[in-house]
């Protein structure tokens, strides 16, 4: 990524051709390759100039990407305001996607569906969710679909505006299409709402995770817990991903058994910087559990890549500090067992006592 923001000078990091990349989607293996979704704005750099599409890639390594045809776009009249984040699951051979669909600032679910992972159709009856129940509120989005204990559940996004506390809330169905309220699955005190949720199943255990917008400031949350009749209960929590210039991760299951985060870069903070788009994906890091202690590490596919000193991280008696232009440098402060750097162009991926905490920085 060049000093005008270029996607070209990435190497491995993912990122469109042309137009504005946020939040990735719809994560997830389907004939052979890894899908890659996320918002995008086809025509524009920058956001707000039309409303949300998914854009769509594949990869078989997290190396080398396939861009291919826009997956989403708002033409709906539910939708016409945006295509906004969800997930994707596989039922019976056919590739789902959910979403988070606008319409004169009403949020509900939408659904689309392909065979060969590359054309979809959206179905006839949506939103197949039309509207938040009580414990949540208008800010009502980002579907995380899974499937376990042989029913697919949703968990959405939303937040209470009287308690002054974020929301997951849980639906479970049989068919993918009707969908039946079961209440609260988690909730967080002194926060307005969370976002790009993730119900995972990793190990005997599953994992669940969300974007919390606290009344200041914002953490990325990761639990392991069980997950059984529609309760989930967590034995052990942890923000993996400090940051600053990421946001929206999702965690999704690859058919090795691994629980894959991937995040956006660098995060609605840095919007409006520069003129041109200066996102794109982060590579993948596999989300582990150990211990009682949470890890995030770059999966095997692009280890090799893994260095252990650059420029833009300079070691401290106190820690490190990650260099950027224009803005305040990061720093941490602590125990240092290991350091490993993952540096490609303008985005340093810092991964500290294998994964045990994680900065991810636009320089």
């Amino acid at each position: 990524m060049d000093g005008e923001g270029s996607a070209s000078a990435l190497r491995y990091h993912y990122a469109t051709a042309k137009g504005w990349i946020n939040d990735p989607n719809g994560l997830v293996w389907f004939k052979g390759y890894y899908h890659l979704f996320y918002q995008h704005a086809p025509h524009f750099e920058t956001p707000w100039h039309e409303s949300m599409h998914w854009g769509h890639a594949r990869t078989k390594d997290f190396v080398r990407f396939e861009e291919l045809p826009v997956a989403l776009c708002p033409d709906m009249p539910y939708d016409r305001d945006g295509c906004w984040s969800g997930t994707a699951v596989v039922k019976d051979d056919v590739l789902w996607l959910f979403y988070a669909c606008i319409r004169e600032g009403t949020q509900a679910v939408a659904a689309a569906y392909s065979s060969d992972g590359v054309h979809f159709e959206k179905y006839e009856g949506n939103p197949v969710i039309p509207t938040f129940p009580p414990e949540g509120g208008p800010d009502f989005r980002d579907p995380a679909v899974c499937f376990a204990d042989g029913r697919f559940w949703c968990v959405m996004a939303s937040g209470n505006r009287e308690r002054h506390t974020a929301v997951l809330l849980l639906y479970e169905s049989d068919d993918l299409l009707h969908w039946q309220y079961r209440g609260v699955l988690r909730e967080w005190e002194n926060a307005k709402f969370a976002e790009c949720p993730s119900l995972v199943k990793a190990g005997d255990r599953y994992l669940l995770a969300a974007s919390v917008c606290r009344e200041e400031g914002h953490a990325f949350s990761v639990a392991f817990g069980r997950f059984a009749d529609g309760r989930f209960t967590a034995e052990t929590e942890g923000e993996v991903d400090k940051g600053p210039d990421q946001y929206a991760g999702q965690i999704f299951a690859d058919p090795h058994g691994r629980a894959l985060l991937i995040s956006w870069i660098p995060g609605w903070n840095y919007a409006g910087y520069r003129e041109k788009d200066l996102g794109c994906l982060s590579v993948p890091r596999e989300v582990t559990c150990e211990g009682g202690v949470i890890r995030a590490y770059p999966a095997k596919e692009v280890r090799q890549l893994l260095t252990e000193r650059d420029p833009a991280v300079i070691r401290t008696e106190e820690g490190f500090r990650i260099l950027r232009q224009g803005r305040a440098d990061v720093e941490y402060r602590g125990e240092i067992r290991d350091l490993k750097i993952l540096r490609d162009g303008r985005v340093a991926e810092v991964f500290v006592n294998g994964g045990e905490e994680v900065y991810t920085a636009l320089l």
